[in-house]
């Protein structure tokens, strides 16, 4: 994993993609931001057209901003640049709730371009949706693809993908990031989080990344107000009362699904009157959508739920949060329940409850105190560094996202890192394509075009280069078949055939034990299946230098 993570950052360096055009488009579909733009959001805007607009190298950018204060925007706008110019862009978000959001508010702002297409992918999709939907992705019919970690899978193919908007990422697993760090080394990949996860902020912090911070509040917004204690009945009826009087609404959070009806029977019996529902990730996925749906029109008062309301809903008449068993949540985590409230111009309210004091670990004490401390608006990013204080940051290239560097020292970590990294290159062959060394371009200008066996001839000799450099020890056909015997490893053949660029050669050659096999369409008379041969070996050729590896 620390060999693919490293290469990947190097190989990302290497890459160059045309720059996106800048068009009048983007003025006017910029202009149509209802609100007067923060100065932090206008650099965040030109830092993001700088990436695609005059760098060759793939964006890798990170924007760290409070819930609230226009992370959106600034991907609307990366999304229109790279639609525009014929290209897809896929949004990822880690629950359906939040993906859900995210394509309303997209389509929304695309509703005036009619040509660009917007899709999202979801399990509340039927079996036959879900096959229209991956066919038009496949065919570049959508424009952008709005879903969680199923646009992931193996059976969603783009057919031009440019961008990647992965919001609120530390809610990813492991494997997860890794799969979206190496989706495509060539896509611009755009990082929207209001609590980084440690490794992400640091990946930033030291220059691995690009990061834009957002931390001024747009101006109408108010500090939340955060209490912390006890939990204590008494507590809570009068929260919830003062919340309900002002014609507001609720969240009640809790870490577990199943302590959830023993608050909601506590609340019926505290406030028979009030329309209450539950909401949590294991809710038939229709039933969640319109329990949703109701608490955001405002016909459900409180709102029983795990942190699936996390990120990403927006409800302005919410504006009063209470989490109990606080201690059994992360401080990314907390951070973000408490941004659920306080998005409007009204004065909001999270009550973070513990159930006793002497309960709690030092760690759960000091993230709580951190906590406390980070009531400012903006203050996710020092969040987040206390986090990496609190909790490490985690093995840079490792599957642990935190980590304790604390024997070494982070700096002097950092420096044997870099200088690692330094060596890469030392250790690299670069090979050259065989048509730059062709000598039979000079044996034309002398004698002039090759007999055909002569050709014949030259083409199984590079044949014979090529396999020899692959580990390939024997080519043979039998029908429509095509055998290679050889020692590569079944993973050096997946990464091989992941970096080749004809789809017709990946898809037709299997690693079966110790032979790469490929099942042609027909059979091929013998100048023909010699051109196969050369260009099928030509291609896995070329990717041989992402393999000789530091």
């Amino acid at each position: 994993m620390v060999v693919d993570l490293m290469e990947l950052y190097l190989h990302r360096l290497k890459q160059k993609r045309p720059p996106y055009p800048r068009s009048p488009a983007m003025a006017e579909f910029a202009s149509q931001f209802p609100y007067e733009p923060t100065p932090d959001q206008k650099q965040a805007f030109i830092d993001v057209e700088k990436d695609l607009t005059d760098q060759e190298t793939p964006m890798d950018r990170l924007i760290c901003g409070d819930v609230g204060f226009g992370k959106t925007e600034v991907a609307l706008r990366a999304i229109f640049c790279v639609v525009s110019a014929g290209k897809q862009a896929m949004v990822l978000a880690p629950t359906i709730v939040l993906a859900k959001q995210h394509f309303d508010v997209i389509s929304d702002r695309f509703s005036k371009y009619p040509s660009i297409k917007v899709g999202l992918l979801s399990r509340f999709q039927g079996k036959a949706e879900k096959e229209e939907h991956l066919n038009m992705i496949k065919k570049g019919d959508l424009d952008i693809i709005v879903g969680t970690h199923s646009l992931l899978g193996n059976r969603v193919v783009y057919n031009n993908l440019g961008l990647l908007v992965v919001d609120e990422e530390q809610r990813f697993g492991v494997k997860q990031k890794e799969k979206i760090a190496s989706f495509k080394t060539s896509v611009d990949v755009l990082t929207l989080s209001a609590t980084p996860i440690p490794r992400t902020l640091y990946l930033a912090l030291t220059g691995f990344r690009d990061a834009s911070l957002i931390s001024t509040p747009p101006p109408e917004r108010v500090p939340i107000k955060t209490h912390l204690s006890a939990f204590g009945k008494e507590k809570v009826i009068a929260a919830i009362r003062y919340e309900l009087d002002r014609g507001g609404q609720v969240f009640y959070v809790l870490p577990l699904i199943k302590g959830l009806e023993e608050v909601m029977d506590f609340l019926k019996q505290s406030f028979p009157d009030v329309d209450i529902a539950i909401a949590h990730g294991k809710q038939y996925s229709k039933q969640l959508e319109e329990t949703m749906e109701k608490f955001a029109q405002g016909e459900i008062k409180i709102l029983i739920c795990t942190n699936i309301v996390e990120s990403g809903l927006d409800i302005q008449n919410a504006n009063t949060i209470i989490i109990q068993d606080v201690q059994q949540f992360g401080l990314a985590q907390l951070y973000q329940l408490r941004g659920r409230v306080g998005r409007a111009d009204r004065e909001a309210y999270a009550y973070l409850l513990y159930p006793d004091k002497s309960l709690l670990s030092d760690q759960a004490l000091e993230r709580l105190a951190a906590l406390e401390e980070c009531r400012e608006l903006g203050q996710g990013f020092q969040l987040a560094e206390r986090d990496m204080g609190i909790r490490g940051f985690g093995t840079i290239f490792g599957e642990q996202q935190t980590g304790d560097v604390g024997n070494v020292g982070i700096d002097l970590f950092f420096e044997m890192l870099f200088e690692s990294l330094s060596k890469v290159e030392e250790h690299r062959v670069v090979s050259v394509p065989y048509q730059s060394v062709e000598f039979t371009e000079n044996l034309r200008r002398q004698y002039g075009k090759e007999p055909y066996s002569m050709e014949i001839l030259l083409k199984k000799l590079y044949v014979r280069r090529m396999a020899a450099d692959l580990g390939i020890s024997r080519i043979y056909a039998s029908g429509k078949m095509v055998g290679m015997e050889t020692s590569m490893s079944k993973r050096v053949f997946k990464l091989m055939t992941d970096s080749m660029i004809s789809d017709v050669h990946r898809n037709s050659l299997i690693f079966d034990g110790d032979q790469i096999r490929a099942e042609l369409l027909l059979e091929l008379p013998r100048e023909q299946l010699l051109n196969w041969i050369f260009q099928c070996l030509a291609e896995l050729h070329a990717s041989l230098p992402a393999l000789i590896k530091y």
